[in-house]
């Protein structure tokens, strides 16, 4: 996996919090959790300069939340750590394992931080006011001159108008040059099932608002993806023994822009020009990494981040 002569740095914003897992003995377990901050951390893990801009308290998740970021080698903006409590996700576990879940969450973007490089968003962060105005804002300042990704990843719980979401997702995809979601989204966000062919026609709709590259992620069949080129593509999953799909598309995320910067796709002005035109060679081999972590993390429980040795070994 050769890198990009000068990697390019990642800003991402959005929330982090701790996952509490209450089972259906009512063991409760907690642990490091927010889609942005899983990306942010499978980056550094993968070797790319990153900073989070996210919100957490000054309290003992919070400090979990600071360690775990600061051993994967992730930075932190300024205020992030500003918050009077720290956000939780409660996940309580029936006999048969499903979870209900019941989210405690403020989010807000304190100082919106100077975008180094390329800008990634997603989830609730990108959505839940206040701080998700702030986020499209940073969006649509920083698509005048740099790459910007997104990624949906839909939370019904907290969502439950379901055309207000639509119309918001898409103003962000507007403002987006990489846009990544799941099956599960797109069906979640249309309110019916959709086959392959309407998967694609749903990701072409979304280039057609502005983005280079539409994926959606479809579990262990793999992905499917219009190229800047407007050709489908499928490119095939990979058979694992799973443990679990926790942060799989986190890891999908941060792994499909690990190989576009290494690919020098993703940055400023001359990077968003290059993405643009980008042959399907150079995109698939960003989406094949993007694959390649996913099916290492659902191999570990929880929201684990493969480094650039375990993709190489």
């Amino acid at each position: 996996m050769r890198r990009a002569p000068a990697p390019c740095s990642t800003l991402v914003i959005g929330e982090s919090l701790v996952d509490v897992v209450v089972g259906s003995d009512g063991h409760t377990q907690e642990h490091v959790g927010g889609s942005p901050l899983n990306v942010a951390v499978g980056l550094a893990r993968l070797g790319h300069p990153v900073s989070l801009a996210t919100y957490f308290g000054r309290d003992a998740r919070g400090a979990m939340i600071g360690e775990h970021l600061a051993e994967a080698g992730v930075r932190l903006t300024q205020g992030s750590d500003s918050a009077a409590d720290t956000s939780t996700a409660t996940a309580t576990l029936d006999a048969a394992g499903t979870a209900t879940y019941d989210f405690d969450i403020t989010w807000r973007v304190t100082e919106p931080p100077d975008v180094p490089g390329h800008l990634h968003t997603g989830s609730i962060g990108a959505l839940l006011r206040p701080g998700g105005v702030d986020v499209l804002s940073a969006m649509s300042t920083a698509t005048r001159g740099h790459t910007i990704s997104y990624d949906p990843n839909i939370r019904p719980a907290l969502m439950p108008d379901r055309e207000r979401v639509l119309e918001e997702v898409e103003r962000r995809v507007a403002v987006s040059d990489v846009v990544k979601a799941s099956d599960a989204d797109l069906e979640w966000l249309l309110d019916r099932p959709l086959d392959p062919t309407g998967i694609a026609d749903l990701l072409r709709s979304w280039c057609d608002l502005g983005p280079a590259l539409a994926v959606c992620t479809l579990g262990p069949a793999g992905a499917l993806a219009i190229l800047p080129s407007g050709r489908r593509i499928t490119a095939r999953g990979r058979r694992v023994d799973v443990v679990d799909t926790v942060g799989a598309g986190d890891s999908f995320m941060a792994g499909l822009l690990s190989g576009l910067a290494d690919a020098g796709l993703l940055g400023g002005a001359d990077a968003k020009a290059r993405l643009h035109k980008a042959r399907g060679r150079v995109i698939t081999g960003a989406i094949e990494r993007g694959i390649a972590a996913s099916a290492l993390t659902v191999t570990r429980p929880g929201a684990w981040a493969p480094s650039r040795v375990d993709l190489e070994g």
